[in-house]
């Protein structure tokens, strides 16, 4: 858990001015050898498996240095991707470089990084609100225990890493936020459809609103189902990479593929709950 940092003696003493603590970008020079200690931790001096990720990252060791030698100097963005590899590693005799005791975790929150390592332990994402990755986490979780909701816990979790993992892939992200959103609504919205997407729900919300509400409550006039609708919509119509045409396709920005992510995790909650239901 992250808490606010301690104010410093000298801003208390008024003999300096207080300094707005960001989140660091990349490896700052307080955190550059705190972390390759960390990398070194992992690794013998000639171990195979910090050879094998000198492969994968394809980082050339020179002669007679050995590999672990070669990944504890290591900076910058570099440094970032080797932390983010090993947490994903896999190695001889079932060694993992999993975070399993959190003391990774640990330096990067105590040095204010910009980024983390994940729920699962196994790489780096980008530090957000602990709030707001609780309810994504939720979701998830919810789906999960749904069986008809399919694999939406899946793809709203491959979602997550692609909008907020080391290196972002937004049009993958959105791309997730959709299918998670369709698996969840399925069962719902249209469960004799084969081939239902979320462009063929909105279809048969429009056309038969009157086979769905949800928990919401409106006026006697009101449309029970235009909150969801709205959402879906938005969700729908925001994919500017979903096809081809004559004039060039339009990847979804990073901003865009994060506010995908959190309303697909909203609407995979609503329908993974039973705030959407289909009335007799």
């Amino acid at each position: 858990m992250t808490t606010a940092p301690r104010p410093r003696f000298s801003v208390h003493l008024g003999i300096s001015e207080a300094v707005e603590e960001t989140p660091y970008d990349g490896v700052p020079e307080h955190l550059l050898e705190p972390l390759r200690q960390w990398v070194g931790t992992n690794f013998t001096e000639h171990d195979p498996d910090a050879t094998a990720i000198c492969l994968q990252l394809r980082i050339a060791v020179p002669p007679n240095k050995s590999a672990r030698s070669r990944l504890i100097t290591a900076g910058g963005w570099e440094l970032l991707d080797l932390v983010d590899t090993i947490l994903g590693y896999t190695g001889e005799h079932d060694w993992d470089g999993r975070d399993d005791d959190r003391s990774l975790a640990r330096l990067l929150d105590r040095a204010g990084s910009a980024y983390q390592v994940n729920d699962r332990g196994d790489g780096l994402e980008e530090r957000i609100t602990p709030g707001v990755r609780e309810a994504v986490s939720q979701a998830v979780a919810d789906a999960e225990a749904k069986p008809s909701a399919g694999s939406a816990a899946e793809h709203l979790s491959i979602s997550w890493r692609a909008a907020y993992g080391l290196h972002p892939d937004p049009v993958r992200a959105y791309s997730e936020a959709i299918k998670a959103v369709e698996c969840a609504a399925h069962s719902v919205i249209q469960p004799n459809h084969g081939r239902a997407t979320l462009g063929t729900m909105l279809g048969e919300i429009k056309n038969a609103r009157a086979k769905f509400t949800t928990a919401i409550s409106t006026s006697p006039n009101g449309d029970p189902i235009a909150p969801m609708e709205a959402m879906m919509r938005a969700l729908w119509d925001g994919q500017t990479s979903r096809h081809g045409k004559q004039t060039g396709t339009v990847p979804e920005t990073l901003e865009a593929a994060r506010a995908g992510v959190h309303l697909a995790a909203a609407l995979v909650q609503w329908f993974t709950s039973g705030a959407v239901v289909r009335t007799p």
